[in-house]
């Protein structure tokens, strides 16, 4: 016989192992409820773009070499300088020209200074405008007509990368903006000027090159620094915009999700035409105005992993000794 005290004892623990349990099980069915945010579409601007990199270049590229071996004398400019057509960049002396003054230097001061009267220098002077972004020759130095003095740009542009799959998109006069690794804060405008015919292969890739145009060249720009580039290939402002997490495909058509009118806990899918997307949104073109409510998923919920765990009451079977 079980003594009334002990009795309500074993009424009382199998209570709580029920309640323990009712609570898992409310815990379970809680976990697999599926949570929404209520969100209304905006308006705004988007755009479709191609990123890619790419490298600042000069557009034109021009070596100065002189016409005469000789001697350099005066060194006129410095790099970084903007030169004009026509403009002495330097000042040589013919291999004649230096043996002749050497060798009246040695019968004095008069003997010199007529022959530098009489027989000139040798002007090295800019075929067109631009900068001077290279000079690879001091004064004294010993040069061939082979060798290249100076090198001059007549503007820095981006010589975008562009894949095969992206060139179709890709035209002329098309807004681009510019970035550089080296400033990243920096922010250029630009406009898509040349697409080159021939492309190369890049790591088993064919690549075209694009010329962009920067509507400003920054003071910090060196040619060859590496560059980051978005081509905007079509834009649309005032359009009605959703987060793309907001948008589902479905057989091929694309829906969202909306809060039935009868019940708040219900919901039904909405047929809706979308146009262009960026990174973040997409456009919605028809099949919801500014005042519709779509449902979207809770990112900040998670919902838990089933690892196999069970009800810490329940029976367990027992393991197999090794």
């Amino acid at each position: 016989m079980i003594s009334r005290g002990k009795l309500v004892w074993v009424v009382v623990g199998m209570f709580l192992v029920l309640g323990v349990a009712s609570f898992f099980a409310f815990r379970g069915n809680r976990a697999t409820e599926k949570r929404f945010d209520e969100i209304r579409p905006s308006r705004g601007i988007i755009s479709s773009s191609v990123s890619t990199t790419g490298a600042v270049e000069p557009q034109n590229r021009v070596k100065i070499q002189s016409s005469v071996g000789g001697r350099i004398e005066q060194i006129l400019v410095e790099e970084g300088q903007i030169v004009k057509k026509g403009e002495v960049l330097a000042m040589l002396s013919s291999t004649e020209r230096a043996a002749l003054l050497d060798a009246a230097k040695l019968q004095g001061k008069s003997e010199q200074a007529y022959w530098q009267k009489v027989y000139r220098e040798t002007a090295v002077m800019a075929p067109m405008e631009g900068q001077v972004i290279v000079r690879s020759v001091d004064p004294g130095q010993t040069v061939t007509a082979s060798d290249s003095l100076f090198v001059l740009s007549d503007r820095l542009i981006v010589k975008a990368y562009v894949d095969e799959t992206d060139i179709g998109r890709v035209k002329a006069g098309q807004k681009a903006v510019i970035g550089l690794d080296a400033y990243p804060e920096i922010r250029v405008n630009g406009v898509v000027g040349h697409i080159y015919y021939e492309s190369h292969l890049q790591n088993n890739v064919n690549i075209y090159n694009v010329d962009v145009l920067p509507e400003r060249i920054p003071d910090v720009f060196r040619s060859g620094m590496s560059a980051n580039i978005r081509i905007i290939v079509q834009e649309k402002s005032d359009v009605l915009l959703l987060p793309l997490g907001a948008v589902q495909s479905k057989n091929g058509k694309s829906m969202v999700l909306q809060k039935s009118d009868e019940t708040a806990s219900a919901h039904h899918y909405r047929l809706v035409q979308t146009g262009i997307q960026d990174d973040r949104n997409i456009e919605i073109i028809t099949g919801l105005t500014d005042n519709s409510i779509v449902l979207l998923p809770d990112s900040s919920f998670v919902l838990p992993k089933n690892n196999g765990g069970s009800n810490p009451f329940a029976p367990q079977r027992s393991r197999k000794k090794q």
